[in-house]
């Protein structure tokens, strides 16, 4: 028997609505998506998978040559699959070294990027496209195959993965970008007390590897990544004050 072609792209969602993912889904089809993979890992009863281990898992399952990871909650209203293969080959002319790419995320220099439709505005446009990135936000995530990038595996929870890609991409010598490649994610986020844990063992972790204080800007908070034990005290210590405050 002939092995199955290799798709363009492998699309990779955790789910919790089979309702909003279905959505999801037909909105990929109606824009060029009808060869891709769509992979899923099911929450919907209970929060089986996190977003660290859920994710990793379906990249290493995903057989396209780009793999997407995004939120059940995006839809594509006018950029589809040819947009995208167009904006992922101008980053490869640009960067052969590229790794990771998203819709919205922070320069290294602390400067918003973003491309999207949300509550928080519509038809938001803050370039230059394609921009190189530090950070990137979950909601639109593309992969390139074949870099063995995944979410590190000593981390977990819903939230900072995107920047977790992005710093991992970097320490293989990668790099991480914001294309111009429009969408419409339904949800404005949101920073809780979830979102702190995670970013106080994020900045525990990456604080470690990386051996030196370092600030990097995402889309809705600053991390301060901490050597040491005096950093990883002090990181604490302002982490019981934001939950505090909350």
């Amino acid at each position: 028997m002939a092995a199955a072609a290799t798709p363009d792209f492998s699309v990779c969602t955790l789910v919790t609505d089979h309702a909003q993912w279905a959505a999801m889904q037909a909105s990929f089809l109606a824009h060029g998506f009808g060869d891709a993979e769509f992979l899923l890992l099911d929450n919907s009863q209970a929060n089986r998978w996190c977003a660290f281990t859920g994710l990793a898992e379906m990249i290493r399952r995903a057989r396209g040559r780009y793999v997407i990871c995004c939120h059940q909650d995006v839809r594509l209203i006018g950029d589809g699959a040819a947009a995208l293969r167009d904006r992922l080959a101008a980053l490869e002319a640009l960067d052969p070294s590229w790794a990771v790419a998203g819709n919205a995320g922070a320069s290294p220099e602390g400067r918003l990027l973003i491309r999207i439709t949300d509550p928080h505005g519509a038809d938001q446009a803050h370039g230059p496209f394609p921009g190189l990135v530090h950070s990137l936000d979950e909601n639109f995530l593309v992969l390139r195959g074949g870099t063995g990038i995944v979410p590190s595996p000593d981390l977990a929870g819903f939230h900072l993965y995107g920047t977790d890609l992005c710093l991992a991409a970097r320490q293989a010598g990668h790099s991480a970008w914001v294309i111009d490649f429009h969408l419409h994610h339904l949800s404005p986020g949101r920073v809780d007390a979830g979102f702190l844990q995670c970013q106080a063992a994020f900045e525990k972790a990456w604080g470690r590897r990386i051996g030196r204080a370092s600030r990097i800007r995402t889309t809705c908070t600053t991390l301060t990544l901490r050597a040491g034990l005096r950093g990883h005290l002090l990181g604490a210590w302002r982490l019981a004050r934001r939950r505090w405050r909350l």
